[in-house]
């Protein structure tokens, strides 16, 4: 589902009221533990975690008046999503991820390339969240990123 926001907290005051606080709660999450350098956004209709213009001057390759995408958050008709680039680029986070995902979580991961679904809200590991998005510096992804656009 997309919703017409133009700031996170707009996005959020749409949300159905059993979803608002488990996105609320992994915004924060979220921003608690990304680097620094970036920001909360709407993009693509979602919330967007970036690497601003500030930083990354280039943007985004498709379309270089967006900033460099990371991570972004969705609440979708059947479930929450996270979608977080680097689980796709870099398998060394991914196989970090779907390991201690196994470990600490009873229910069966739902997972694509770079999207984690969550059909139960009650289920979602906060905790693991937070270390996934701490997992990669600015600068990591931003030399994973250049790496593949030069590799196309």
């Amino acid at each position: 589902m997309q919703y017409k926001a133009d700031t996170p907290e707009e996005y959020s005051n749409q949300l159905p009221e059993n979803r608002r606080e488990s996105i609320n709660k992994l915004r924060q999450t979220l921003l608690a533990n990304l680097p620094k350098e970036m920001e909360e956004v709407v993009s693509y209709g979602m919330l967007g975690y970036v690497i601003p213009h500030s930083v990354y001057p280039d943007g985004y390759h498709c379309d270089p008046k967006t900033p460099l995408p990371f991570i972004n958050l969705a609440s979708q008709k059947n479930h929450i999503a996270i979608y977080h680039l680097g689980l796709h680029a870099h398998t060394e986070v991914r196989d970090w991820f779907t390991s201690e995902y196994a470990k600490r979580c009873k229910q069966k991961l739902d997972m694509g390339k770079s999207c984690i679904r969550f059909k139960n809200i009650e289920a979602i590991p906060f905790d693991l969240i937070g270390e996934l998005a701490a997992k990669m510096s600015t600068k990591e992804w931003i030399t994973i990123y250049e790496t593949a656009i030069k590799n196309k």
